[in-house]
């Protein structure tokens, strides 16, 4: 089945209020994006007709999923009249004749997992699993391998309630069965909602056949609290660390490290222990030593750490940052910067030399200024750059210099320090003992 041949419509109306967040539900994230993320992601490989249902805090979860996707459907549930994962399906425009309906909390869905409907052609087909413990789920009930109806926990009785085979909420629809039994649905429940699920029982009682899917419990995990959310999260990142070192990473310890899902790597690349890469992070032929943050930058022919801090929009190519070294919003070039430094907001070339606690000095409290420095700089220990400043090629500033002018000419030494003294015996005035 091509991409032209299926519709998928996401539920993502919910609160989810077993979050106990203001946040929407499917906005919470899993390795760097947000859940409803990682579904259309899956999705898109799969059809070109995607429809997601929105309603609690609607424009929130519209803008942030067209910042990553384009020729998405949004369509907004009337909640207040129309309740529940029935009433989600209400005026919604199918385009294909296979209609496949996910939920929106569910990130761990793969393109792969999905195949089982694509494959199958039957009128209904539903996603079931087995669980020792099914409570939360709505129970199936089975008879000659075809599902006879689904009953929500909330309405079940004390012996449906016995029942381990559950719903795992996904389910697979030919057009034809959602144009009819969709406006025949009811809120005549304990919840007073509609439930899709209803659209089971009436089918069976037409006599359509209703094929139950046995699929794996991890792809299908729903995340109804923030423990859900951190169980998602081991699983994702080992998949995605997983992956990486199939395609060549090395890692060492790789489970305390954490990787989102926007970050690349090429060529030979090395990730020690308790590393933590974020965002749109690209690591190119370079080693992330031990306890490294490195978020939305590039790191080309490098080495970052240990415990060095890569922030935002940072560019590091053919350079070595040290322990304890943070850059920020820089551009770094053939430099070394060994330890104990603050680079930010800076563009630095190669052959330069930053000194154990030197510090750029981009902030007024009010602005943020640059730094630019040349070709073959060295920078001595514990210097302050305040910013907006210009230091030329080979350039050298003495240890412990404050360098306030806006620009140091090619070639200088720039020093700044006032004249030692020494106080004989200050030390027995100032405590009255010897």
């Amino acid at each position: 089945m091509n991409k032209d041949e299926i519709s998928i419509v996401i539920l993502a109306a919910g609160k989810g209020s077993r979050m106990k967040s203001p946040k929407a539900k499917v906005l919470h994230t899993v390795s760097g994006k947000p859940m409803l993320y990682h579904i259309i992601k899956s999705s898109s490989k799969i059809s070109n007709d995607i429809t997601v249902v929105i309603a609690h805090q609607k424009e929130d979860v519209q803008k942030q999923m067209s910042s990553y996707f384009d020729n998405i459907n949004f369509v907004v549930q009337d909640a207040k009249n129309f309740p529940g994962t029935g009433g989600a399906m209400k005026n919604i425009s199918i385009k294909n004749e296979k209609v496949l309906v996910l939920n929106g909390d569910m990130p761990l869905i793969t393109t792969d997992s999905l195949q089982g409907f694509l494959n199958n052609d039957n009128e209904i087909i539903m996603s079931i699993f087995d669980l020792q413990n099914p409570d939360g789920y709505g129970r199936v009930i089975i008879k000659d391998d075809k599902v006879q109806r689904i009953i929500e926990q909330k309405d079940a009785s004390s012996q449906e309630l016995h029942v381990s085979t559950v719903n795992a909420g996904i389910y697979a629809f030919n057009k034809s069965v959602l144009d009819k039994y969709i406006p025949l649905l009811s809120n005549d429940n304990a919840q007073q909602e509609y439930y899709l699920t209803d659209i089971i029982s009436m089918a069976r009682a037409d006599g359509l056949n209703i094929a139950p899917l046995l699929v794996d419990e991890e792809n299908f995990k729903g995340v109804n609290s923030k423990k859900d959310l951190a169980d998602s999260e081991e699983i994702m990142q080992d998949r995605i660390k997983t992956k990486l070192m199939n395609d060549g990473v090395i890692m060492q310890l790789p489970s305390t490290i954490y990787i989102e899902e926007g970050v690349t790597f090429e060529g030979e690349c090395i990730v020690e222990n308790g590393c933590r890469l974020t965002g749109d992070t690209l690591i190119q032929n370079s080693h992330v030593k031990a306890g490294s943050v490195i978020e939305d930058s590039i790191v080309k022919n490098s080495n970052v750490g240990p415990l060095a801090h890569i922030r935002p929009a940072s560019y590091i190519e053919d350079s070595h940052i040290g322990n304890f070294v943070e850059v920020k919003k820089s551009s770094l070039k053939g430099v070394k910067a060994g330890h104990l430094s603050y680079i930010g907001d800076a563009q630095i070339d190669k052959g330069t030399n930053i000194g154990a606690g030197v510090i750029t000095c981009n902030y007024d409290g009010i602005k943020k200024y640059k730094t630019i420095i040349g070709k073959n700089v060295f920078v001595g220990s514990d210097s302050q750059l305040v910013a907006p400043v210009t230091i030329e090629d080979d350039v050298m500033i003495a240890a412990g210099t404050t360098v306030t002018d806006n620009k140091i000419e090619k070639g200088s030494l720039a020093i700044s320090r006032t004249k030692m003294r020494t106080i004989k015996d200050f030390y027995y005035k100032f405590f009255g003992k010897k």
